[in-house]
Order: C-alpha cells, then structure tokens, then sequence
C-alpha cells in the first residue's frame, strides 16, 4: 500500500491511546482524519479540539461522504473492536484498504531507521525517556507512544522522520509488524494468556520479534532473559550497567558503564530500580543513533515522567497520592518496592482495579501476594474491557485470596470515602481500566486537606 495516494483515513476505536497517535500523524501530514470511538474520553476530545471530526454510535450515516472512496481511503481499525461491529463490515466488504493499527505503523516507520520497544513491562516508560533524550539531542525523529509523555504533553512528537520510535507490543503479536533497527525487550514475564495460551507460545513470540530486526541492527536485552543481544542490568555483568546508585534529595544518582566507557554521577528522577532500568535501555538505544553523550546523560535528568506511571499526584509531609498503570503481579510488586525505597516505615493503602477478568483469573494468586504488601487494599471490580464476565471470578473472590486482613471491596464512588476513614500517609492508585478518570477527584479532595 501506498501512503502517498491515501488522501483520507478513518479510525474504528480512535479514541485508543495508541490509535490517537495514529490520527495525530496523519493530520499532521495534511490527510483528511476522523473517525469513531465507543465512548467519549480526554483523549478524543484533544482529537476534537486539534479539528478531527469523532462519533460515538456504530452508524455509517455518521460518516462524512470523503471517506466512501475506497480508492484514497485508509481504515485503521483497533483488535478491540467487535468483528460484527457494522462500520468495520461494511469497509471490509467494500473493498477498502483495510488495516490493524499495527499494521499502518509498520510501514510508516519502515523506511525510518525505527528505534522499537518491546517488553510485558515498561514499554511505554522507555519509549518515553527514549523520545526525550532524542528531542534534547536533536534528533530528527517522530515519536508514538501509549501514554502521555508528561515533557510532550501527548502521545505524539514530531521532530523530523529520519527516526522513529515506537513501542512494540506484543498483544496480538502487533510486534512483528514492525521492521526495527534497534529495539529492545524490558521483560517476557508471562501476560496475555488469552491470546497466547501459555508462557512458553509467548516467549517464542519475543523470539520472532528478535528476529525481525534488521541484519545490521542491534538488540539489547535487560541481563538474564533468554534472548542473544547486548545486556543490561544494575550492580551484575552487563554490557550497560548502573553502579554505586544512591538516593539524593530524591532522585537516583548513578555511575553509567557502557562498553567503551563509564560515566559518574549520572541523575534520573523517577522513583523505583524498574525505571532505573527504563533509562539505561532508553539511554543505549538513543545511543545508537549517534547522539552527544553529553547531551543524552543531561536528558536523563530532565525527564519528567508519563502519566499514570508512579505519577505523584501531592507529595507533602505528611500525605502523598501516587497514580500508576500497573495491572500485572510484577508492575504491582515494582510500585511497592519504589513506595519503600522513597518513603520507607509510611502507612500504605493501595486502591487497584482489577483489569480482565482472564488475566485475574490465571494471575489470582500473584495478585493477592503483590497486594497483602501493603498495610491495606481496597479492590474495585473488575474492569472487562474486551471480556465478557468469567463465572466466579470477581474481585470478591480475589480479595478471599488477599492474606492480609485489611482488605475490602468497594465501588469506586466510596473510594474517597474509605481513604478518610483509614487515613494512610501514602495512597496508590493503580490499575489500567477506568480507574484513572478518578484520580483528578482523589487529588482535589485531598490536596488542601493535607
């Protein structure tokens, strides 16, 4: 397919955060852009405001006339939309171009020397600090993210398209779309299991994505995963290793050895040795397109983090609200260690939304041991996203499994409510449903009280 000759493109899910980045793109490069999403979110209203027509009923009489050219439209369609949703029928059986979100970022990104991150974990932290180094560097590179880079404010930068970078995520197996220079692999712990059906389906995954990058290309793989690339790791044997980290007014500081030199006193502010690990890979990738040194160690320090990533949302004395993504077992026990780390002997009370009902299903016992670390739980219902309701697995039944005894079910109305009663010195927020749109209210609720 040719993108020259696609004057138009229609999004079915534009609203996802990785759709969005999408559609930011093709407006930027002058195509006519709209589409539809299921509900109304900030991101499709940011979509609104830049001038991207959205509507939120399956109804083709919604669709402006430009896109019923088959001949100069593109449809790009997200794997969470039902198959019998009506729009996606219709394009499909019309003879339309029609591709996954993976698929078109493939081969934008094709003839760009494309930077890919890829990992059950940290991918969109590192393609984040990855991005930010390149900008101060100035690199020419277009940047998609999935979340929204708290430097760029979005999920989108465009500095030139010599280089990309995007994540390469491994649902769907979206990853072997991509035709990467340099990439990376944070991590292969088992995660979308209705998709892969067991650890092992998965890791030949990452595998095939390995495989996928360019003969003359480079791979780096966070030290001990079962993949041949250059490694790297904290305080071990890495071919990029941080050493003699210490904690000052805050932030990491760090010596860098990289394999032709080591640099001292390195600094990165976010909190946790997870985002520690984010920066070093994100550090060597930007590394590769050869940027300054000088300017990609000064870039660590100025990175300000991505929404919903152990995001501070007040940090005073006496009381401190983090918000984070985490949905998985080893991102929970990540934010706990960081929670420690930063604010050792504090009374913690972590609010997570379960998110799947399949991945609380094959992960119910790591959750309940990830969660009983905190001095208290409160677990909303599960979030189903794409899913139907599983018989018997319900946050009930995952709170039965939760040893620790302070531990309760509520709706998310009483949040506030039970955070008053209980009254921790440090509330986290975590989950990747819905449980986010409630955080600007948590915060206003309790930033003058404290």
């Amino acid at each position: 397919m040719n993108l020259e000759k696609i004057h138009n493109v229609y999004f079915i899910g534009i609203g996802g955060i990785g759709m969005s980045a999408l559609a930011r793109y093709f407006k930027l490069i002058g195509k006519n852009v709209s589409g539809y999403d299921k509900t109304e979110s900030p991101l499709t209203k940011e979509l609104v405001a830049a001038g991207i027509e959205i509507h939120y009923e399956d109804d083709l009489k919604m669709v402006s006339e430009t896109y019923f050219d088959s001949e100069s439209t593109l449809i790009v369609y997200t794997p969470a939309v039902p198959t019998d949703h009506s729009e996606y029928q219709y394009f499909l059986s019309n003879d339309f171009e029609v591709k996954k979100r993976s698929e078109v970022l493939g081969l934008i990104t094709k003839d760009t020397f494309c930077l890919a991150v890829a990992g059950t974990h940290g991918k969109t932290t590192t393609s984040s600090i990855l991005a930010h180094l390149l900008k101060e560097a100035e690199v020419p590179m277009t940047a998609f993210l999935g979340g929204i880079s708290e430097d760029f404010n979005s999920n989108f930068f465009f500095q030139g398209n010599e280089y990309s970078v995007v994540e390469a995520d491994e649902f769907d197996r979206s990853f072997l779309r991509l035709y990467p220079d340099v990439a990376c692999v944070t991590s292969m712990d088992a995660d979308h299991l209705d998709i892969y059906g067991d650890t092992n389906e998965l890791q030949k995954s990452f595998k095939s994505f390995a495989d996928k990058i360019k003969p003359e290309g480079t791979l780096f793989v966070r030290n001990g995963l079962p993949l041949k690339g250059l490694t790297y790791g904290i305080d071990d044997d890495a071919d990029y290793c941080i050493r003699n980290v210490r904690v000052e007014q805050g932030a990491y500081v760090f010596d860098l050895h990289t394999p032709k030199t080591t640099l001292l006193d390195a600094k990165f502010n976010k909190p946790g040795r997870h985002n520690l690990l984010n920066a070093l890979v994100a550090f060597a990738m930007a590394e590769q397109t050869g940027a300054s040194i000088d300017s990609l160690v000064g870039a660590l320090n100025t990175f300000k983090g991505v929404q919903r990533r152990f995001s501070y949302k007040i940090k005073s004395d006496d009381f401190v609200f983090i918000d984070d993504y985490a949905h998985h077992p080893t991102e929970i026990n990540a934010v706990y260690e960081a929670v420690l780390e930063m604010h050792p002997n504090k009374k913690t009370l972590a609010v997570f939304q379960p998110h799947l009902f399949s991945r609380t299903k094959d992960f119910a016992d790591d959750f309940a041991e990830s969660l009983s670390k905190f001095d208290s739980v409160l677990l909303l219902p599960i979030y189903p996203a794409r899913e139907e309701p599983m018989v018997g697995i319900t946050a009930q039944w995952l709170s039965d499994k939760i040893k620790n005894p302070n531990k309760k079910v509520i709706d998310k109305i009483a949040i506030i409510k039970e955070i008053k009663e209980q009254k921790p010195e440090v509330v986290i927020t975590m989950g990747a449903g819905d449980i986010g749109l409630e955080v600007s209210a948590i915060q206003k609720e309790f930033e003058y009280a404290n």
